[in-house]
């Protein structure tokens, strides 16, 4: 026998979760659950900014906002205009969370745990009387006579309205059960991951952070701000937002490319050997070592001038030309080869998923199948770090939930 619902929603993610409670809060007579294919609901909330959640971003307004999305900026938009990070913290105000502005802008519990955010959800769940049901792995779903009927690992399903938030999955094979309905997918990507650089003599500095622009060599691509050597290769933030707006250029070039660091982003080559001929004039008889007026950490800086064939101990009257010419250029214009990529911690964020032109941004309803709903990362939306994805979530889930309880 089928258990029978008005509506299901796949998945007990940060989206479908709070499409849940949106749902029946608007509308209470409605029978809802909610199927999930693991034994743990909100497993991403939980590990989210370090166990701390980053509920969402101090950004309110919303053509601001769209500039934090390399998928999905455009649609967005419109749904930012009805639901943004200012309507998300009242909403768990509402509910007796109270979040903080850290000074990056991201925004976090009071209690710097996630634990807080869950036990809230699970409080909403109780109370409006919504069921996870757990180990129910999606096989298949057939759509007919204005109705969904879903076959599980262990059960079937009827609903008269059905809402996708499975989040994003790594391979295109795992959105069968949606693109066998007729719907189009976008072949999955990572889209948040480090820069590996095997062998290479700077993975010696492991642990020096420091702001800089960086360009992928023979692309549009380039972000700035601060980088963080490790023991692999380049991480920090603006490694990880070129990640995102490149990712499947970085793709399609199987992770091996090249990329310049800009070690001093507030100089230009002009101004960078004025500098140098200026420091030849009065440090004439000085170490270059003991007068490098930059910003550059102290072992970064032996680094970079050994890399120019420039010794510590040279004085700045007995630099040649050419010595100057290599060091400006390795300051300006460090170039590395990367070759393959590591994951960003836990939070494992990809592009792909659900095409956008199929889904209507003012219901979040499928354009082809009706009564057929998407919130979260299902959707071909990815944002950078920061709590973008949660708020891509809380917006999506939420319009979601309107527009079915008026239905």
């Amino acid at each position: 026998m089928s258990k029978i619902y008005d509506i299901i929603i796949v998945g007990a993610g940060a989206a479908g979760v709070f499409t849940a409670i949106n749902i029946k809060s608007f509308n209470p007579e409605l029978n809802i659950a909610i199927i999930e294919k693991t034994s743990q609901a909100l497993s991403k909330v939980k590990v989210s900014g370090g166990g701390r959640c980053n509920v969402t971003h101090a950004c309110f307004e919303p053509k601001e906002l769209i500039k934090f999305y390399p998928r999905g900026n455009k649609e967005l938009l419109g749904p930012f205009h009805h639901f943004q990070p200012g309507d998300i913290i009242n909403w768990f105000s509402e509910k007796g969370i109270e979040l903080k502005i850290e000074d990056d802008g991201r925004m976090f519990p009071v209690t710097d745990s996630s634990q807080t955010i869950i036990d809230c959800f699970h409080s909403e769940l109780k109370r409006l009387n919504i069921p996870i049901l757990f180990q129910q792995k999606v096989e298949k779903i057939n759509s007919e006579n204005n109705e969904f009927r879903i076959i599980t690992s262990s059960d079937k399903f009827i609903c008269n309205k059905l809402v996708v938030t499975t989040g994003g999955f790594s391979k295109k094979e795992q959105y069968n059960f949606i693109s066998e309905l007729g719907i189009s997918i976008v072949p999955p990507t990572p889209s948040l991951f480090t820069f590996n650089l095997p062998n290479n003599e700077i993975l010696k500095l492991q642990g020096i952070a420091t702001p800089v622009e960086i360009k992928l060599s023979d692309s549009k691509f380039e972000e700035s701000g601060p980088l963080l050597i490790t023991h692999w290769g380049m991480s920090g933030p603006a490694v990880l937002k070129l990640s995102s707006w490149a990712a499947r250029w970085l793709h399609e070039k199987n992770y091996e490319f090249e990329f310049k660091i800009n070690w001093l982003p507030s100089f230009n080559e002009e101004e960078l050997k004025t500098t140098f001929e200026k420091w030849k004039q009065l440090h004439g008889a000085k170490k270059i070592s003991n007068h490098f007026d930059f910003s550059i950490p102290k072992k970064l800086q032996t680094f970079l001038l050994n890399k120019a064939n420039i010794s510590e101990d040279t004085k700045w009257a007995d630099i040649n030309k050419q010595q100057l010419n290599n060091l400006t250029e390795i300051l300006l214009s460090d170039t590395y080869h990367s070759k393959g990529k590591t994951t960003f911690k836990q939070e494992f964020v990809s592009c792909g998923g659900v095409k956008l032109s199929d889904v209507n941004f003012k219901t979040m309803e499928s354009k082809n199948i009706q009564g057929l709903y998407f919130a979260g990362e299902v959707l071909d939306i990815d944002a950078l770090t920061g709590g973008f994805n949660f708020q891509a979530a809380w917006t999506t889930g939420f319009i979601a939930a309107k527009s079915i309880s008026e239905d």
